[in-house]
C-alpha cells in the first residue's frame, strides 16, 4: 500500500508557506507521495469558533517575528506581507481547478507572490500576473472558479478537515495520525518513513 502525506493549507497561511518550502527542498526526487489538500483558514476557524492570531495584536506580533525566525533559520526566502491577511478564496478555488500538469507551478507562483514577492493575492492584477506565469487561460479560469461544483469542493475539503479534527495550517496527516504546524514537519515525516 502506497502511504500518502496530506498536506492541508491555505496561501494565506505563512506557515503553509514555509512548510511548503521545506518539504519541497527535502522533497526533490518525489519520494514523498504528498496529497495537497486545499482549504479555507477562514472557514476552518469559524467551523471551529477559533479567532486566527491574524486579529490579536500581540499574538500577530510574535506569529511576524515567529515566522522570520523559521525561514532565516531554514533559509527561505520570505517576507512578511504587509496586506495580511487578505482573502484567498478565488487562489484557493484556482487551486482546484488547474490542471494536474500545472499545479505545483501555480502553488510556486501564488505561494511566492505572497510570502516573497509582498504582493496583494486579491488583487485581480496581481491574480491576472500569476495566471500569466502559470500559463494559464484568465477566461477560463475566472470561469471556472466560479462554477459551483468548485465552490462546493473547497467547501467540503474544508468540511473534511474540520471533521477530521484539523483547525489550522498547515496540517499534515499520515496514517490518520494529525501533525499541526510547520514545526510538525519532521514528526510527520518520521511517520511517513516508518
Amino acid at each position: 500500500m502506497i502511504k500518502n502525506l496530506d498536506f492541508y493549507f491555505d496561501f494565506i497561511s505563512p506557515y503553509s508557506y514555509l512548510a511548503y518550502k521545506r518539504l519541497n527542498s527535502l522533497n526533490e526526487n518525489n519520494k514523498i507521495n504528498i496529497n495537497y489538500k486545499p482549504i479555507l483558514l477562514g472557514g476552518l476557524h469559524n467551523l471551529g469558533k477559533i479567532t486566527p492570531p491574524a486579529f490579536n495584536e500581540h499574538k500577530l506580533k510574535n506569529m511576524k517575528n515567529d515566522c522570520e525566525l523559521v525561514a532565516s533559520k531554514n533559509n527561505i526566502e520570505f517576507k512578511w506581507n504587509v496586506k495580511f491577511p487578505i482573502n484567498s478564496l478565488y487562489l484557493m478555488r484556482g487551486y482546484l481547478v488547474v490542471d494536474d500538469h500545472l499545479k505545483k507551478k501555480f502553488f510556486e507562483i501564488s505561494f511566492d507572490a505572497y510570502w516573497k514577492e509582498n504582493l496583494d493575492i486579491s488583487e485581480e492584477k496581481i491574480i491576472d500576473a500569476i495566471m500569466k506565469k502559470t500559463g494559464l487561460n484568465k477566461e477560463e479560469f475566472l470561469n471556472n472558479i466560479k462554477k459551483d461544483n468548485i465552490k462546493e469542493k473547497l467547501k467540503n475539503l474544508t468540511s473534511e478537515a474540520f471533521e477530521k479534527d484539523i483547525f489550522g495550517a498547515p496540517t499534515f496527516v499520515v496514517n490518520n495520525k494529525i501533525f499541526w504546524g510547520q514545526d510538525r514537519l519532521d514528526y510527520a515525516l518520521d511517520e511517513y518513513n516508518s
